[in-house]
């Protein structure tokens, strides 16, 4: 029987992963010809940015050594050669290799993004299990009133206002170092409070639902203690809507970055990007793209395997048994 178990859940994670292959070429084949039909000519700006002069003979000796001369089918086959390698290119505003130079911002946007996760979690989770267990009570209204604040306000409008009230006002953060731990905190909770407000709305409403069961009644009724009844029967019931949003939602929190990146100071890969759509530096954009796009795919890849592990019938579906 495990050996079937086994067999079976491999299969499922195969068949998911082979599923991403045509979802990624997609995504390659969008990024080229977004940048393909951007209005500027990417030999012109070339030119533009190593302060050389735009001639029409220079342009077209420039197009010649990139080969944009080339039919689109084969420039993109090679670009795809080289991004299959990690290989985006040189930037046109430092000459740079592209992935070096995005690189040094990884970090940055790395350790914003966790820390807005732990917090999304933190303050999303316990919201909307203490709402859902004390229904329309004192605290049940201080939840929706954080959630529905959370869902109307602007995260760069939250980020100004958090700076001037923690940072201008008090002085009990900074907005200039990243010396600290500290020093996340504004930026972490601009960015995550969008997300928990809605993780605690949702779970609220699927433990309500997971309530009125028959199954906790009965669970109920066989005298079991109630918080054994709320972790095993109900909270691992109501999860499964929250698992599957964060898959969803994970594409919000990283374009939150480049906003709270931006309001922030914060030298990480969103306010890198916007850098490089003022400078027209297309080789950074679509590797910011490409990267974006692979993360985003991976994450809900983990995230079905995750809501698989929770809700057996996804992997042991009719036409797998």
């Amino acid at each position: 029987m495990n050996r079937i178990f086994v067999k079976l859940t491999n299969h499922y994670v195969v068949r998911r992963i082979l599923q991403l292959i045509p979802v990624l070429l997609g995504i390659s084949l969008i990024t080229f010809l977004l940048i393909q039909l951007m209005p500027s000519d990417p030999a012109a700006v070339i030119l533009r940015a190593a302060n050389n002069p735009a001639t029409p003979e220079a342009i077209a000796a420039m197009r010649e050594k990139l080969g944009l001369n080339r039919p689109l089918p084969v420039q993109y086959l090679d670009w795809l050669w080289h991004v299959l390698r990690l290989d985006f290119g040189q930037s046109f505003v430092t000459g740079r290799p592209v992935l070096q130079e995005v690189m040094q911002y990884v970090p940055t946007t790395l350790i914003l993004t966790a820390c807005a996760t732990l917090l999304i979690f933190a303050l999303g989770l316990p919201l909307g299990i203490f709402s859902a267990l004390y229904r329309d009570t004192v605290f049940d209204q201080i939840s929706r009133l954080f959630a529905y604040i959370g869902v109307a306000m602007p995260s760069f409008w939250l980020g100004f206002l958090l700076m001037y009230l923690f940072s201008f006002k008090l002085g009990w953060f900074s907005v200039t170092s990243r010396g600290s731990l500290t020093d996340w905190v504004l930026p972490s909770i601009t960015l995550a409070w969008a997300p928990a407000a809605v993780y605690a709305r949702l779970l609220r409403g699927s433990m309500l639902e997971s309530l009125s069961q028959n199954y906790v009644l009965y669970a109920r009724a066989r005298g079991l203690f109630e918080r054994l009844v709320v972790v095993q029967y109900v909270l691992k019931n109501a999860l499964l809507p929250v698992v599957t949003v964060f898959g969803l939602s994970f594409a919000h929190l990283l374009s939150g970055t480049v906003i709270v990146e931006n309001v922030f100071a914060l030298p990480g890969m969103g306010r890198f990007a916007v850098q490089s759509i003022l400078n027209r530096d297309y080789p950074v954009m679509q590797c910011y793209v490409c990267l974006t796009a692979v993360l985003f795919v991976v994450v809900n890849l983990i995230v079905d395997l995750t809501y698989s592990y929770f809700d057996p019938r996804i992997r042991f579906g009719k036409q797998e048994i």
